[in-house]
């Protein structure tokens, strides 16, 4: 009896990969992704929107421990100072964070679909680093949304002092919440650097000893950077942003000598030029000898005898037999 095995098809992802989907079925494919990314999100809205209460008392608790150390008799009934300006500010400032939050809490898998999409048009080496990249992006953004959380504590203490003791601080709700929120996403922009360093020596643009050759531009540029992003006047901010951007870049650069030496080990002639020459033996290289022996002379090949003359053919008409 015979048993026929069913054939097994090909899984999405695979179909894809061996480039025999067509470009309707591309668009069909991104049509669906985008269709359960937005689901996600706004699964991950309605859990944010739970949790806005949340995170809103998170974000307004270093200003309000400062005033509360501030204020001369804080009583049991006392409340951080805010002030609303619009209707409307405080429900759209609730949706807005629980946006933010939707997007967090649903970024794993809207963030599959879009490495799902992406995927099949890349090597297998390739995934495999984006794997990596990932993987440290993820918690590089979160120590510098974390590390912007502290520095708008410290920076309010520094910027408050100044204040008269006949001016009463009070602050706008809205216009805080966004400015804590977009210090966050500036420092969590900004500890990502190190990655575009590493991908430099990855890709072979820029070798380890040229990266920190670059040290003094590169701390420079950093300070500058800092200083004209932050939105906060205060110097405290500027410079741990610019300390930290230089502690992460001399840690990619050390990371970038680990790779070279890597590479020196897999491939040893891989950094030199087109135009540079190499040694077939690098032992009669280091002695300074050469490796090729000298090639004995080859004789002259004999002269050819000139060609004798070859007798006409007779006409065509005469070529027969008697």
């Amino acid at each position: 009896m015979r048993i026929r095995l069913r054939r097994r098809r090909k899984d999405q992802f695979q179909h894809a990969v061996d480039g025999s989907m067509s470009l309707l079925e591309h668009l069909r494919e991104l049509r669906d992704r985008l269709f359960k990314a937005t689901i996600a999100v706004l699964v991950g809205f309605v859990a944010g929107w739970l949790l806005a209460n949340m995170a809103l008392e998170l974000i307004q608790r270093p200003y309000c421990e400062l005033m509360h150390e501030i204020a001369a008799n804080p009583g049991p009934d006392w409340q951080c100072p805010f002030v609303q300006l619009g209707v409307t500010d405080t429900f759209v400032l609730k949706m807005k964070i629980a946006l933010w939050l939707g997007l967090i809490v649903a970024s794993p898998f809207w963030l599959y679909q879009l490495w799902a999409f992406i995927a099949p048009g890349l090597h297998r080496h390739e995934r495999r680093w984006a794997y990596w990249f990932v993987g440290i992006a993820s918690p590089l953004f979160a120590l510098g949304a974390f590390a912007a959380y502290f520095v708008v504590a410290k920076g309010l203490a520094f910027l408050l002092q100044f204040t008269p003791a006949n001016v009463m601080v009070t602050l706008e709700i809205t216009q805080y919440v966004d400015f804590v929120t977009n210090l966050m996403l500036l420092f969590g922009a900004a500890f990502e650097f190190p990655l575009i360093v590493v991908l430099f020596n990855l890709s072979g643009i820029a070798s380890a000893k040229r990266l920190l050759s670059w040290w003094r531009i590169a701390v420079f540029l950093m300070f500058l950077f800092a200083a004209i992003a932050t939105p906060t006047a205060d110097p405290f901010g500027m410079t741990f942003l610019a300390l930290a951007l230089s502690t992460l870049y001399f840690a990619a650069v050390g990371f970038a000598f680990l790779n070279d030496r890597r590479r020196e080990r897999a491939a040893p002639y891989a950094d030199l030029a087109d135009d540079e020459t190499s040694s077939l033996d690098p032992a009669a290289a280091e002695a300074g000898t050469d490796a090729v022996e000298r090639s004995e002379p080859v004789e002259l090949p004999l002269p050819v005898d000139s060609p004798e003359p070859v007798a006409a053919p007779r006409p065509f008409h005469q070529r027969y037999d008697d």
